[in-house]
């Protein structure tokens, strides 16, 4: 992957096309700002779709691990969820 592109709001409306080719033919993402502000970028949707199963297996690793952690900590102090159910609604009146 290339180098960023840094564009404003109005290049990116007044050369879409030529924004979308150069992300999808020369893999080079466009940061669009507006004010001077980052605020998008556009990116080829096959980036797009290879890092949302990275984030996607980042994740589910995460929660493997809190899972596992919990766990090894065992049930102590836990209630189930019906208990939880009946506290809250004792609480609440």
């Amino acid at each position: 992957m290339s180098e960023p592109v840094i564009a404003s709001m109005a290049e990116v409306r007044s050369h879409l096309a030529d924004v979308l080719e150069r992300a999808r033919r020369d893999e080079t993402p466009t940061i669009i700002t507006r004010r001077g502000k980052e605020e998008a970028i556009v990116i080829d949707i096959h980036e797009y779709q290879r890092l949302r199963r990275l984030a996607d297996r980042v994740e589910e690793s995460w929660l493997n691990t809190r899972a596992d952690e919990s766990e090894s900590e065992g049930v102590e102090g836990s209630v189930s969820l019906e208990e939880m159910a009946a506290l809250l609604r004792a609480h609440h009146g």
